[in-house]
């Protein structure tokens, strides 16, 4: 496993937790600061994989050419 579905794994215990309401607010403060940052930690990952998707295509010639993936074209 991965450290983006490790973060993913903790994030889903963590919203379990947090949704059962047993908890203290204090607990659930802290918590709830710990998923921000597993969140922005994910999304930072998740950019970081984003601008090294390529896409390969054919221009009108036949050449074979990469390009950046645009994921409002996807």
């Amino acid at each position: 496993m991965n450290d983006f579905e490790k973060m993913m794994e903790e994030l889903s215990e963590i919203t379990e937790k947090l949704e059962s309401g047993e908890l203290s607010l204090a607990d659930s403060m802290a918590l709830f600061e710990k998923g921000v940052s597993l969140t922005k930690k994910c999304s930072e990952l998740l950019s970081e994989a984003q601008q090294k998707i390529v896409k390969i295509t054919e221009d009108s010639s036949g050449n074979v050419k990469e390009v950046p993936f645009d994921v409002e074209e996807a």
